[in-house]
């Protein structure tokens, strides 16, 4: 009677557990998809909607000329669209690069025997450690030097490769079987074939991780571009969400608008990768020992 009773008070135990998750889980769920939700509603509204109270989250009929207003710009100079190519090729590049050359450096750390090799990733590890507010200035003055201001090369540059990305590709690239390598090596295989044949392949998921974290990043990025793009045909799309959002005929619907086009590069990004992605994260969180 007694087990009886235990065994009880135990599942009575486990379903108030459970029943307590759920409703953490659903409690940050409404909390971190509530604002983007709201975002893409209100920006199918009037401004005068948007402010009523209570909101009303289905709007009546889809008010498209808050993205008209988007694109157009409040100047009717249609810049939007210039800067969200901007955006697109400088994201595009730096991912590129970034996945490319960290993905060489890794392999390189981990599966090439050489004096220093140890002293080398700690150096690159070190500057992890090192915000990027410390070496702006430097860097815009190196950029004034080359004259590379309002150029796709001075919005570049300096984000080619990242530490980050060098760590996270040789952590994942530690457990890859040597065998396959030396096999290689035997059957004449050259080391950019090994490379580009076997290890990239063999890497997808540590790749996408990499690719959708610096693309996103980029996208978002205000500050160098802040400072290195002086004309309106070289800004990107943070530039252009502050400048419209600051001048006075902005509204609110068309600044959500405006919100809603810029995110949907991301979301696009990270639906089409997101099998590779989840992979990914839970690969290098099980290797980061």
């Amino acid at each position: 009677m007694e087990n009886i009773n235990l065994l009880k008070k135990n599942k009575l135990s486990d379903i108030t557990n459970n029943i307590i998750i759920w409703c953490i889980l659903i409690a940050a769920f409404l909390f971190i998809i509530g604002p983007t939700v709201f975002m893409f509603t209100a920006s199918a509204m009037p401004a005068k909607d948007i402010l009523a109270m209570p909101y009303r989250w289905i709007p009546e009929t889809f008010y498209w000329q808050n993205y008209v207003k988007a694109i157009e710009g409040n100047r009717g100079n249609f810049i939007f669209l210039r800067n969200i190519l901007n955006s697109i090729i400088v994201s595009t590049v730096i991912t590129i690069t970034t996945v490319f050359l960290s993905t060489i450096t890794g392999y390189g750390l981990v599966k090439f025997k050489f004096r220093g090799r140890k002293l080398v990733f700690i150096a690159i590890m070190i500057t992890m450690m090192i915000p990027f507010e410390t070496i702006m200035i430097p860097l815009y003055l190196v950029a004034t030097k080359l004259k590379i201001q309002d150029s796709y090369v001075g919005l570049t540059l300096p984000f080619l490769v990242n530490a980050f990305g060098i760590f996270l590709m040789r952590q994942y690239l530690i457990p890859f079987p040597d065998e396959f390598i030396d096999s290689a090596r035997i059957d004449g295989a050259s080391e950019i074939g090994i490379l580009f044949r076997i290890v990239l392949p063999n890497s997808i998921p540590a790749i996408a991780t990499l690719a959708i974290l610096t693309f996103r990043s980029q996208w978002d990025n205000l500050i160098w571009p802040l400072l290195i793009a002086q004309r309106e045909e070289m800004k990107t799309i943070p530039l252009y969400i502050i400048k419209f959002a600051a001048e006075k005929y902005s509204d609110e619907g068309a600044l959500l608008a405006v919100a809603c086009i810029a995110s949907l590069p991301i979301f696009l990004m990270f639906f089409l990768m997101s099998k590779y992605f989840v992979k990914g994260a839970s690969l290098f969180a099980s290797r980061k020992g």
